[in-house]
């Protein structure tokens, strides 16, 4: 499957100043991100949801799955709904057996030695694209959310330690530490048992995103009267303008489902979009795909004939669009990840489909792939210069081209996050054009400090310090330090994660010897003879740059190169590692995940593969409404001519203005030419050629002698003339 894609000629540009933003009267601090971002104990909401012995609609042949999960297991009605607490692969890993958190060693001290990228860009070796995190993101808010403490109950504070004098550091903390609150604890345990935490939405793969997993929040987001009663809803979704509705978009924006609020939308939440679930509103690129998924919703309830009643419109719409999430998951995103499943041989009910604490805590978090800007290129008579000027003032730059035609955004991290107005400012079909035109970064222990030190920060105001946003020197901007690398790293001793070896054991891997059998590297050891060790800055240097083939990159070039996939650095990271934990029996799951090689033609090291392969596999097979199960999904496209097995690229295309050939086939990777091997995404069910074995070697991804993979360099899709927004999108073929 080939692309007509290619980089496009495009006249030099003349960067605009980047000015610096307005002064903000608020901090504010979210810990997570991801399926660390948390849920109050009374989110939890699953009455009213159709029980499978009776929820057929009249005219129907198929059985709609419930909103909640329940239900789906015939032999266990509870098993992946929401509401339930995550099992657990290994045994609970607590100090006291119970609940109190183990030791170790300090986190941000960790963090400074391990987690920090020293402001060098390291790239997706496999030429993964931007989707692979945003998509992953997107899957994460379909199957997970911990619950944290209702405002009323009991908070457990257990702040990390900043220490200000370490030699590694560079960041000022007013705060004086980085704020941390445990998970709430699952009822009935944390007593005479070990504690356990609660997963709050479905764990299943169901497009809950999009429609939530109550229906007092569906009935708010379908067109129609909300009044207690679905019968009388339109069978599409609210969506004012072609964007998903605003907490006020019914009048009263009190009476609008939760949604989470912080950063700039604290100022003004009811500027936030709805939703199904809660999280949205947490960055631009995670909004706009749920808002494409909202737009295909109501592109196939357009698609079906009028004799049909709303609510069977809706079902029918509803079941193809959880058939196309799971089918771009299987198809095109996993496989494109390096993430190889057994042949699919059909539902069984004896696989327990639930996402597992240890996957939730530990395998699925991968911050490191996430960019500390993000680019954007759009059509310049598409904005005014108020326009312009508004969102410089935010900290974006804007850069124009010499001949006018069009204007570039790079946007921080930080300015993106919980700022839903910047989807209408800068336009739905330039975000989602934008977002597989460039590499990921690589899926290592290296985390930009975009997340790694200002998580969710606003800068300080009147810092004539502060020049830019992001990379060098932009620590002058910041006041306060939120470690998202420290948290992942406490979430899992909040949670009572096995250690790294026993998690590898619980997976049945072979438990590892020593640090630098993690890491692939020659040594564990400082060079002697040397004062560089693990509290040395200069240690942290990169000293050769690498790319796919294994080839030296000139090391005064841009640190945004997208040809560096690997680097060397002053210090082994085994060495490093050693130095903070001393043996690797003390080394937390996390870390060492991390820290692991990668297998050649993956993003992910044995333990982390390893993980992803049993969840999603477990996901698949666990999952009676799972598209290769049916469930509705011929007769619907015999009937009506509808088929799920669309690609993004084509749901993209279908939903928005953006021209076919902007876009790789697979927009999961940037390359012209697809991997050997890659799926098609419209021939047949694409996970059921998977090998069930991973077999390539491993890559000695962090050895001194290099990274060697195989392949040629990434190009940028060509960026054609296109449209920022339309108001209502048009009809596309089923």
């Amino acid at each position: 499957m080939s692309s007509s894609a290619g980089r496009s000629t495009r006249p030099s540009k003349t960067r605009g100043r980047r000015k610096i933003p307005k002064p903000y009267f608020y901090l504010f601090i979210l810990l997570l991100v991801g399926s660390a971002t948390a849920a109050t104990t009374t989110a939890i909401a699953t009455s009213g949801n159709h029980r499978s012995g009776n929820n057929n609609r009249d005219g129907l042949r198929f059985e709609v799955a419930t909103l909640d999960g329940g239900d789906n297991n015939r032999q266990n009605a509870e098993q992946g709904k929401a509401g339930q607490p995550y099992p657990r692969l290994a045994r609970a890993n607590y100090a006291d057996g119970i609940g109190e958190p183990v030791e170790g060693p300090d986190l941000r001290s960790v963090s400074n030695r391990v987690f920090t990228d020293v402001h060098q860009n390291v790239f997706s070796e496999n030429l993964v694209s931007q989707w692979g995190w945003v998509w992953g993101q997107f899957i994460d808010h379909d199957i997970g959310l911990r619950a944290e403490p209702t405002v009323g109950g009991k908070t457990e504070t257990l702040n990390l330690a900043f220490d200000p004098d370490d030699p590694l550091e560079t960041f000022t903390n007013s705060l004086g530490v980085i704020p941390f609150t445990r998970s709430a604890v699952t009822p009935g345990t944390g007593v005479n048992t070990p504690r356990q935490q609660t997963n709050t939405i479905s764990s299943y793969i169901n497009a809950s995103l999009v429609y939530g997993t109550d229906e007092a929040r569906l009935e708010w987001l379908r067109d129609g009267p909300v009044d207690g009663d679905l019968s009388n809803n339109s069978a599409l979704l609210l969506m004012p303008d072609g964007l998903l509705p605003r907490r006020d978009a019914r009048g009263d924006a009190t009476t609008a489902p939760e949604m989470a609020a912080d950063g700039r939308l604290l100022a003004s939440p009811n500027r936030g979009f709805v939703a199904g679930d809660v999280r949205a509103n947490e960055n631009i690129l995670l909004t706009a795909t749920q808002t494409l998924f909202a737009l295909e919703h109501n592109r196939i309830v357009r698609l079906l004939p009028s004799r049909l009643a709303e609510e069977q419109k809706f079902q029918i719409a509803r079941r193809v669009v959880i058939a196309e999430v799971q089918w771009i998951t299987y198809s095109e995103w996993l496989r494109t990840l390096g993430v190889r499943l057994p042949e699919y041989r059909g539902y069984n009910p004896r696989v327990d489909a639930s996402i597992t604490n240890e996957f939730a805590t530990v395998a699925y978090r991968a911050h490191s792939m996430m960019h500390g800007g993000i680019e954007f290129e759009g059509e310049a008579d598409e904005y005014d210069e108020e326009t312009l000027e508004g969102l410089e003032d935010q900290g974006i730059e804007v850069a124009r081209s010499e001949d006018g035609a069009d204007v570039e955004f790079e946007v921080p991290l930080s300015v993106a996050f919980f700022n839903p107005d910047l989807l209408d400012k800068i336009g739905l079909d330039t975000v989602l054009a934008g977002v597989g035109a460039e590499k990921q970064y690589r899926n290592d222990e290296r985390i930009d400090n975009q997340l790694r030190s200002v998580l969710f920060q606003v800068p300080v105001p009147d810092n004539p310090d502060c020049e830019e946003l992001d990379g060098e020197g932009f620590e002058e901007c910041f006041s306060g330090v939120v470690d998202l690398g420290a948290i992942d790293v406490a979430r899992g001793r909040d949670h009572g994660m096995p250690t790294y070896n026993q998690l590898r054991r619980a997976m049945g891997l072979e438990p590892k010897r020593s640090f630098r059998a993690i890491t692939g590297e020659r040594t564990e050891n400082f060079a002697r003879g040397s004062d560089v060790n693990a509290d040395s800055p200069e240690g942290l240097e990169f000293v050769r740059l690498l790319d796919r083939e294994g080839n030296t990159v000139d090391p005064d070039a841009d640190p945004e190169d997208t040809d560096v996939v690997d680097g060397i650095q002053r210090t082994t990271l085994a060495a490093r590692l050693k130095a903070v934990h001393g043996s690797v029996d003390r080394l937390d799951a996390f870390t060492g995940m991390v820290a692991e090689r990668h297998l050649r033609g993956t993003e992910f090291g044995e333990l982390q593969l390893a993980m992803w392969r049993t969840q999603f596999q477990a996901l698949r097979d666990g999952d009676r409404f799972f598209f290769g199960n049916d469930q509705g999904l011929r007769w619907i496209r015999q009937n009506f001519g509808i088929d799920f097995r669309r690609s993004l690229k084509q749901i993209i295309v279908f939903n928005t203005d953006v021209p076919e050939d902007e876009l790789n086939d697979n927009v999961f990777r940037v390359a012209e030419q697809p991997a050997e091997g890659e799926p098609d995404a419209d021939t047949g069910q694409g996970e059921a050629s998977a090998s069930a074995d991973q077999t390539a070697a491993p890559t000695p991804s962090k050895s001194p002698s290099g990274s060697a993979v195989a392949g040629g360099v990434a190009t940028n899709p060509r960026r054609a003339r296109r449209r920022v927004r339309r108001v209502a999108p048009r009809l596309r073929p089923a």
